[in-house]
């Protein structure tokens, strides 16, 4: 039964919200552990509980958590917003979510991995150059930038990871040419994720109820912009270097002719 008018709008907007809502629960009953020791960190934070060994050990429970659990419930939920932004609303958002965290889980797993890595030797350089070794902050500075790219392109790489049927190596290495290649839309995804996490902070039932999916939803709208401006610069490139092959064979056949005329000609003196 389809609803017309005012009826049909609000079926609509009903429709979207407990899409969102499902898939954003999905996502945290997978992330479970990692939210968990989160949200004890920042209470404790909160509440000036526990020392500093204490929060350093929860940030290594958090670190080594965070690729089994964080990343591939993410690359789950980007299956499911691909689907929406391509247009096929109409799937299931349960098996969608499974189907793409079964599918992904490896990669997003490694990803996960290598992103934590990174992140904290950068975030240590960062705290080291920028507070103990005053003669070094510029080497800071560049590492902080280099941590923000690395961060900026998580967004291209799970986009990457659901999007193409690419080798793991393929697809570190595309995320990060891509970020480096296409920033505006990337940043642009960065200040969005910015403004969503601000009115979470404001409104913290909202993480719960859309927040995370919002981000990945806005994350791979631009990714599949800037993957549709690729494409076409790449079709515009094929049919010129096709024009350009086509006016080269009739160039090719006309000069044939012009010979074949001449020699005609030639031919024709002699008798």
């Amino acid at each position: 039964m389809e609803f017309k008018g005012a009826m049909g709008g609000l079926y609509r907007i009903t429709e979207w919200i407990s899409r969102i809502a499902f898939s954003n629960i999905l996502w945290a009953l997978c992330s479970i552990p990692f939210l968990f020791i989160a949200v004890t960190k920042m209470i404790m934070l909160g509440s000036g509980a526990g020392g500093p060994n204490e929060q350093i050990t929860l940030n290594w429970v958090l670190g080594i958590l965070a690729p089994f659990t964080v990343f591939p419930a993410t690359a789950a939920l980007f299956t499911v917003v691909r689907k929406w932004v391509m247009g096929n609303t109409d799937v299931s958002t349960f098996r969608t979510f499974f189907q793409g965290y079964k599918e992904n889980y490896l990669k997003s797993m490694l990803g996960g991995g290598i992103y934590t890595l990174l992140t904290v030797i950068m975030y240590v350089d960062v705290t080291v150059y920028m507070t103990q070794m005053a003669n070094f902050k510029i080497v800071g500075i560049l590492m902080l930038v280099l941590m923000i790219i690395l961060f900026v392109s998580m967004f291209n790489f799970f986009s990457i990871v659901v999007h193409y049927q690419m080798t793991f190596k393929e697809v570190v290495k595309n995320s990060i040419l891509l970020t480096i290649a296409r920033p505006i839309r990337v940043f642009s995804t960065l200040i969005g994720a910015a403004v969503l996490v601000y009115i979470g902070l404001r409104y913290p039932v909202l993480y719960v109820i859309c927040i995370p999916t919002l981000i990945a939803m806005l994350a791979f709208f631009n990714f599949y912009a800037t993957y549709n401006k690729l494409q076409e610069q790449v079709e515009k490139k094929k049919q010129e270097e096709e024009l350009a092959a086509l006016e080269a064979a009739e160039k090719e056949a006309d000069d044939d002719d012009d010979q074949a005329e001449d020699e005609s000609d030639k031919d024709l003196k002699r008798i």
